[in-house]
């Protein structure tokens, strides 16, 4: 009668219905135990609990011989350990920081940091895509761009780009459309300056009104359908340093 709790070598199917509904319950009921951020906001604590819940209670579900109140029992107690540290680092700010990652700044006043960039493992296209996700297609109009803790792009944008829209004030501007990638990480794409009609002068003159003498010196330019530049210079390690130390 007890062979869905105990385990058995041939487990009728009844059996692994009433474990699933029983695990499905089980977990549930731990997930509001944890609360809404376990679920709401990923990050490595809550993935780590996920990954290692999911595969001891997954055990039993799939092998009609093992046991079910051991998994369980180990269930419980990951998910009193995983809301131990999430308490603990609710109350002490130093140890936050050994299991919550610090918000890692990657743009800064318009200006791609892209040594973090580099560390963080993320691409140009990744970045650009992040922030299509978040409305900020127009790249001159995005201040700042923080990878957060939980994995994701926030974007704050300029003030001055952040105030009334076009709507508000009754204009109708042509349409910015997709922005093409003409330098990036300071190789000339030749293929998207030649599809944007572009010539390699035109280029170069761009890259002059910013200061910049050649292409390599350019970290990422783009250039959308409305003919808005955006152009981030290739900083040194020492600007880099300068601009996040300014920012903490």
């Amino acid at each position: 009668m007890l062979d869905f709790w105990q385990g058995a070598e041939e487990l009728p199917i009844y059996g692994y219905l009433i474990r699933a509904a029983i695990v499905y319950t089980y977990i549930f009921i731990l997930l509001k135990i944890l609360g809404q951020r376990s679920i709401s906001a990923i990050n490595p604590l809550d993935f780590l609990f996920g990954v290692i819940i999911g595969d001891v209670v997954g055990e039993p579900l799939a092998a009609g011989d093992v046991p079910l109140p051991g998994p369980l029992a180990a269930a419980a107690l990951i998910a009193g350990l995983h809301l131990f540290l999430s308490w603990i680092a609710l109350k002490l700010p130093r140890f936050r920081r050994v299991i919550e990652d610090e918000p890692i700044v990657l743009i800064k006043n318009g200006k791609i940091i892209h040594e973090q960039l580099s560390k963080n493992k993320i691409t140009v296209e990744s970045l650009m895509m992040d922030l299509r996700l978040r409305s900020a297609i127009d790249l001159t109009e995005v201040d700042y761009a923080v990878l957060e803790s939980n994995g994701q792009i926030s974007v704050i944008k300029k003030s001055a780009k952040d105030s009334a829209t076009a709507e508000d004030v009754g204009l109708s501007p042509p349409s910015k459309g997709y922005p093409t990638v003409l330098i990036e990480d300071g190789h000339v794409v030749e293929t998207n300056l030649h599809n944007r009609t572009r010539s390699k002068k035109w280029l170069l003159d761009q890259l002059e009104k910013k200061g910049i003498k050649e292409p390599k010196d350019c970290f990422l330019m783009t250039l959308d359908e409305a003919g808005t530049v955006f152009i981030s210079e290739r900083l040194s390690e020492e600007q880099q340093n300068h601009i996040l130390g300014n920012s903490q």
